[in-house]
């Protein structure tokens, strides 16, 4: 067995854990949070020019306190599973983060039927100085 083989089985067993875990903490809701995430990261890219896709860099997942007790023990885990999968989104489309890219949740005291909100900025410190006209 090749060195390739075997690191390929780990990678796909780590993909599988991943979903896995990500499957266990999923609201029910017909829309998965990563998939909320990958939208409000798509709607809220700028393009600045035809090779520049600018988009925002902090993230907010809020839980309602149904789901995010669900979550429980996983809660810790999932921020970084989020982050992760935002972030290949971002490479294959060529986006550009606003600065570190962070997916932060939180509880919240949602509207009734309400699972989760997820909102975006980007940075505080980042201004339209440091992105110059084509």
């Amino acid at each position: 067995m090749s060195p390739f083989s075997a690191l390929s089985r780990w990678e796909e067993a780590v993909e599988r854990w991943q979903d896995s875990l990500l499957a266990r903490a999923r609201p029910r809701d017909p829309v998965e949070l990563v998939e909320a995430l990958l939208r409000e990261c798509d709607a809220r890219a700028v393009v600045c020019s035809q090779s520049r896709v600018v988009v925002p860099n902090a993230y907010e997942v809020e839980l309602s306190r149904e789901v995010h007790r669900q979550l429980g023990r996983y809660a810790d885990r999932i921020g970084p599973l989020l982050t992760d999968a935002l972030l290949r989104h971002g490479e294959a489309r060529g986006y550009e983060w606003a600065g570190p890219l962070t997916v932060r949740l939180c509880r919240s005291a949602l509207p009734d039927g309400a699972r989760y909100r997820v909102t975006s900025t980007p940075m505080r410190h980042i201004s339209a100085d440091a992105f110059p006209a084509p």
